[in-house]
């Protein structure tokens, strides 16, 4: 069975002048002649996204979307009507947001944060700005100190709601945010706590308690190589200023730097960090 807005495997029907036909069952999905890669032959199988083109018949392509069906993604308005806007999510045919699917009147060029998902009434993908009834904690499919993927969501006064793996939200506090960031940012964080009362969820930025220091150390260890061996860094430096230079926060450089001594790894010095010799 076909899955539109998704990617398929799909066996070569037959060539003709304009393309290749892949085999759906039934007549075969087209894939246009610009896309069919060299020497493919009948029988070969392709690995394809399948959606509805212009004039409504799916249609098969190589190129790579910037978001498949179920994802929630940032897209770029490049035409809005009476109906709905388009947006570029990287193919040919831009997606569809109906007008009843946006939440204030998007505007040429305007960002939006938005889910692919399969209108029931056409079969076709589209797009909607009204994430909250696809968003749930009533049934948490996440635990405490689980890695999960963050998409920033919206800021509140304690922080930013964040949607964690396209399916609940949890908070961002303030306290735990050591770069800019904004709606539609997506990066890997943890489960904080969870509050059984309510279902709440505070998540935090990058990976969990020592998972961290054992990622960060040889980060640590490569700018020390990469610098003659010293880093002017320590427990002393602001932490936006160890964030923009190592990327992570100043608790998980103090545990990484600690750990590092504790090894005989590198020396603590007034003004830095600097490599210990090797035996």
């Amino acid at each position: 069975m076909i899955k539109v807005g998704e990617y398929n495997t799909l066996r070569v029907l037959r060539k003709v002048d304009f393309g290749i036909y892949l085999d759906d069952g039934k007549d075969g999905i087209l894939l246009p002649k610009r896309f069919v890669p060299a020497d493919v032959k009948e029988g070969d199988e392709l690995k394809v996204f399948v959606y509805h083109d212009s004039e409504d018949r799916m249609i098969a392509t190589t190129q790579h979307p910037k978001a498949v069906l179920g994802d929630i993604v940032k897209l770029r308005a490049v035409n809005v009507t009476e109906q709905g806007a388009f947006l570029d999510w990287g193919l040919m045919k831009d997606i569809f947001v109906p007008k009843s699917k946006q939440l204030q009147k998007m505007i040429p060029n305007g960002e939006y944060l938005v889910k692919i998902y399969l209108d029931e009434q056409t079969g076709r993908v589209a797009a909607t700005e009204k994430l909250a009834p696809f968003l749930s904690n009533d049934q948490l499919t996440v635990k405490e100190l689980e890695v999960v993927d963050l998409i920033v969501y919206r800021r509140t006064d304690i922080g930013y709601v964040v949607i964690i793996n396209n399916r609940h939200t949890g908070v961002l506090h303030f306290n735990e945010i050591y770069r800019h960031i904004q709606v539609g940012d997506t990066f890997k964080g943890f489960i904080k706590k969870i509050y059984p009362q309510d279902n709440k969820i505070d998540v935090a930025a990058g990976k969990p308690g020592y998972g961290r220091v054992e990622d960060e150390t040889e980060k640590i260890i490569r700018l020390l190589r990469e610098n003659n061996g010293y880093l002017p860094y320590n427990d002393k430096s602001d932490p936006e200023t160890i964030y923009a230079y190592f990327g992570m926060s100043k608790k998980t450089f103090k545990m990484t730097v600690g750990n590092l001594y504790r090894q005989r790894k590198i020396t603590l010095e007034k003004t830095g960090i600097k490599l210990a010799e090797e035996n």
